[in-house]
């Protein structure tokens, strides 16, 4: 069974962060939601209130086959902003682990981390400055190179987390549950 990370930080986008845990596990992949701060209580951007599986201290030494994040602001910077995940976002691409953001995220954290130098990628309009030594791919939402995948927005959260659920499971999952969903 493919194993996923899911960091989450307060201020999170709402719909970003459940649409990737839940289109995952409606794929039948395991994924772990890790809460980057002391508490698994998270208030979303918009108020939503989610609960962690667990700390990401509790997972600092287990190994992913994806780590995928959420935008929203200030989320992304918090993501950006903690040491424990960027250690382990460097540790997963030298595995040639799947890393995955959307929003701000591809910009605020992959951009200032440098993970998608010389690389395209999507983000939110707006961020794209952030996007550091990568190509930006305005009218796609959602953008693979390697083994990065970048997405654009909340409304292109259904497709990312299918296509991240196809890279993890293949084509034949991603398909199930996207006629699930009505895609």
């Amino acid at each position: 069974m493919s194993k996923v990370l899911v960091p989450i930080a307060n201020g999170n986008e709402d719909i970003e962060a459940i649409t990737i845990i839940d289109v995952l596990r409606r794929g039948g992949v395991d994924v772990t939601v890790a809460s980057i701060h002391e508490s698994k209580q998270i208030v979303m951007a918009h108020g939503i209130k989610l609960e962690a599986d667990v700390l990401l201290t509790d997972v600092a030494d287990q190994i992913f086959d994806a780590v995928v994040l959420a935008g929203g602001m200030p989320g992304a910077e918090h993501l950006r902003d903690c040491k424990l995940l960027i250690d382990m976002l460097e540790k997963h691409d030298i595995q040639d682990a799947l890393l995955a953001a959307i929003c701000a995220s591809p910009a605020v954290v992959f951009g200032t981390h440098g993970f998608v130098v010389d690389k395209q990628a999507t983000c939110y309009p707006g961020f794209e400055d952030g996007l550091t030594g990568a190509e930006y791919i305005a009218n796609e939402p959602v953008v693979m190179d390697g083994n990065v995948l970048t997405g654009n927005g909340p409304a292109a959260a259904t497709v990312f987390s299918l296509t991240v659920l196809g890279n993890l499971k293949g084509y034949d999952a991603a398909k199930s549950v996207a006629d699930g969903l009505l895609c």
